[in-house]
């Protein structure tokens, strides 16, 4: 796949998270300059003789989109700007077409959410109706499936009302195949706590082989929101909490509650899980202090993890690099961490022992 020739380009994140990547960005790009931004969208040039590709990753966490920049598009209405959209991109075989918008508060603030809107699907019939000449591709129809890895993508982001940037992004497994890294999911109504809609999240970006009939510990589970999604994917579940879980989820066969702290349980307890997830409301180095005195001892033979770290302070977020460092001391070689779609200020941590070799 060859290079391609752009000049800028365009990320978005959660609204207070601009000044993270802003340093991110500045230490992985140094030669990247930055641009312009709103919050939740920010744009940087790049340098002239870049190599990169349409599908290169940008490695950053607090980054939930990226796609190279054509610019803002021109219009005084609705219409014109669709028609301009598809000049700026004339040269590119656009086999889908992606829209959305930036953050504008942070997620839980009155009740927010990142999601595709009704805005947003609006444009995108738009955009797809003012394509001219050949026929437009069924794909680019197609706004809730997922794109298909190494599809070229036009992307619109809804910066403001009437402000809309355009680029383009060549699709990678995961959260380009989403508009915005935006996965279509909505609590359900049996769901008791938002936690499901973060445990899901994780489950489908993460991508572990946590399947049918795994055992799964949770450390941090009332109510029970993330117990809920492993349990509906057939894992057997340990809660461990001192606080109650909701009724419905001590009910289910697969569900067993230990109701006490992560360090008042014996170790023995684990001698048959395989997966751990953690969200626990404390400080970083606590979660993965509590973590490490289970995964490290030597009757446990955890293959992997899903760990949620609340970044109490914003500034705990220049030590993410030293976080997934001990993780891998514990002996996990496939570390990954991203703040996602429905993390707050915090982030998700995925870890794999890959191959997994049980200790003797």
């Amino acid at each position: 796949m060859t290079p391609v020739r752009a000049e800028f380009v365009m990320m978005t994140c959660q609204t207070a998270a601009a000044p993270i990547v802003k340093a991110e960005i500045a230490a992985r790009w140094p030669d990247f300059r930055f641009a312009y931004s709103r919050p939740g969208f920010l744009t940087f040039r790049l340098p002239e003789n870049h190599r990169l590709r349409a599908d290169f990753d940008l490695g950053c966490v607090f980054v939930r989109s990226h796609a190279f920049s054509l610019g803002r598009i021109a219009g005084s209405d609705d219409q014109q700007r669709a028609a301009a959209a598809w000049e700026m991109v004339k040269t590119l075989p656009i086999e889908r077409v992606h829209v959305w918008s930036r953050d504008r508060c942070e997620p839980g603030y009155r009740g927010f959410e990142p999601r595709i809107t009704e805005e947003d699907r609006r444009i995108h019939r738009l955009l797809v109706d003012a394509r001219p000449g050949a026929q437009t591709p069924a794909k680019a129809e197609q706004f809730e499936q997922p794109a298909e890895p190494g599809e070229l993508v036009f992307d619109c982001v809804v910066v403001d009302p009437g402000v809309w940037y355009a680029g383009f992004h060549r699709v990678r497994p995961g959260p380009s195949q989403y508009p915005g890294g935006l996965w279509p999911l909505v609590l359900p109504e049996h769901a008791v706590s938002r936690a499901w809609l973060k445990m899901e999240e994780a489950l489908q970006w993460s991508q572990l082989p946590i399947g049918q009939g795994a055992r799964v510990a949770e450390i941090g589970s009332a109510p029970g929101g993330a117990s809920q999604a492993l349990l509906a994917r057939g894992c057997h579940v340990l809660g461990i909490d001192p606080a109650e879980m909701d009724a419905s989820v001590l009910a289910h066969p697969n569900f067993t509650h230990l109701r006490r702290r992560s360090t008042q349980v014996r170790r023995r307890e684990f001698r048959k899980i395989r997966w751990l997830v953690a969200d626990m409301n404390v400080a970083p180095n606590y979660t993965l202090s509590a973590v490490e005195g289970i995964v490290t001892h030597a009757e446990v033979s955890v293959r992997g993890l899903i760990l949620t770290l609340k970044l109490i302070e914003w500034e705990m977020a220049s030590r993410v690099a030293e976080y997934l460092d001990r993780v891998r001391g514990w002996g996990y070689n496939i570390v990954r961490a991203r703040q996602l779609q429905f993390n707050r200020r915090e982030l998700c941590v995925a870890a794999l022992q890959k191959p997994f070799q049980r200790k003797s």
